[in-house]
């Protein structure tokens, strides 16, 4: 528990770190850590936000009861039925028999697949705009389905003009230091300077699918005066709220954060390779101003790849033909992109072959199925090596991108 876990009159946060975790949700590296985040707002009515994953139950629990100091809570208000947030429901149902959990319609059936014990009774369900009074704070809840469950709500706390926003604006990284001693996210208070990083890898891998019901959510929300946002990952967010809402809008209309150009590329025996590092040096010597990301696919996290194509307006492919295909971490980064809704760039590719090439087939085909792609036309072919050809392609390539 932190030294202050105060964010507002009679509001704190009761969650808590996992700084050894391995993978998110089994696939996302998370070498800062996460944070499971719950909230509590002590009232006439105690109502207690969320709970978190099993990993930190224990706890989570002292937490709880530190500020119940005793007493019962009146309700458990559930946001969001992913087991990160909503592992101890039933835990916390059976401990306390007259806790009424608040929720949405669609939250009532996932409660039902997720725990045995039958509570039903005991659920109140909320629709659009509906309000909770507790005293002197009122939660108000929106319906916000697919960010990124059918389920989803959010809350606002209309006294303090907080927003309990869900998985919407979450980050990685804890709070506190990792097990192996590397720098956590340190505040319980989001920063823009080190927010936007680990917020965009986040939004991008496990939002970003959505984006048109983050638009409708935005919009909806649009006209509440927001002063504070509790995400159920990373830090809460108060100053320069603009900044956030600004940047999940680029983000969720799918527009370019930045105006650079990503290259990711695969080699099977470095030929693939010499190419693109070749043409992100031919770049940057004829346009030094322009940002030029380069991700070589075969050793660097897939979800920073995904982050770094989104935020750039312009991709760059480079990958060897294999088994009469395309070599396959390239398709699983292009598959990452088709699945994720990548739209709304300019991409040009780079594809090797010896006896029969094919990826550049392939890659043309992958994103000639997406949204608002331009390809650049031709595509550079190396065949087998580079040679003084490949060179004078890639320096036209750098031409057309630039």
């Amino acid at each position: 528990m932190k030294e202050s876990n105060i964010i507002a009159q009679g509001i704190k946060y009761i969650g808590a770190d996992d700084t050894d975790l391995d993978l998110f949700e089994g696939q996302y590296i998370v070498p800062e850590g996460i944070t499971y985040n719950s909230y509590f707002i002590d009232d006439e009515k105690i109502a207690v936000l969320d709970t978190i994953d099993q990993r930190r139950t224990e706890e989570w629990l002292a937490n709880l009861e530190n500020e119940l100091g005793g007493r019962t809570p009146d309700y458990l208000i559930v946001h969001h039925m992913e087991p990160d947030h909503a592992a101890n429901i039933c835990l916390l149902m059976e401990k306390y028999p007259t806790l009424i959990a608040v929720c949405s319609q669609k939250a009532v059936a996932l409660m039902q697949r997720f725990f045995e014990t039958d509570f039903t009774s005991r659920i109140k369900v909320v629709k659009e705009g509906e309000t909770l009074s507790l005293g002197t704070h009122t939660l108000q809840f929106f319906m916000t389905p697919m960010i990124h469950w059918p389920e989803v709500m959010m809350s606002y706390e209309q006294s303090e003009k907080i927003l309990f926003s869900a998985d919407a604006f979450g980050k990685f990284g804890a709070y506190s230091k990792t097990a192996d001693g590397s720098k956590g996210i340190g505040s319980m208070w989001g920063d823009k300077v080190e927010w936007a990083c680990e917020a965009r890898r986040y939004y991008f891998n496990i939002v970003g699918k959505y984006g048109a019901m983050v638009q409708n959510a935005l919009k909806k929300l649009s006209n509440l005066d927001i002063q504070y946002i509790c995400p159920l990952h990373g830090p809460i967010l108060h100053d320069d709220l603009p900044y956030f809402l600004n940047l999940y809008n680029t983000w969720s209309s799918y527009k370019p954060e930045n105006n650079g150009i990503f290259i990711a590329y695969s080699s099977l025996h470095g030929n693939t390779e010499k190419a693109a590092l070749l043409l992100a040096d031919i770049i940057r010597e004829q346009a030094p101003e322009l940002k030029v990301s380069v991700s070589d696919l075969r050793h660097d996290d897939m979800a920073e790849a995904i982050e770094d194509a989104f935020r750039y307006d312009r991709l760059v492919v480079a990958a060897p033909t294999y088994d009469g295909g395309l070599m396959p971490v390239m398709n699983d980064f292009i598959h990452h992109l088709a699945i994720k809704a990548y739209q709304n760039r300019t991409v040009a590719i780079i594809e090797n072959g010896s006896w029969a090439p094919m990826a550049g087939k392939k890659m043309h085909e992958a994103f000639e199925a997406m949204k608002g792609i331009k390809i650049i036309e031709p595509m550079v072919t190396i065949e087998s090596t580079l040679k003084a050809k490949t060179i004078e392609d890639l320096k036209t390539l750098a031409k057309e991108l630039i």
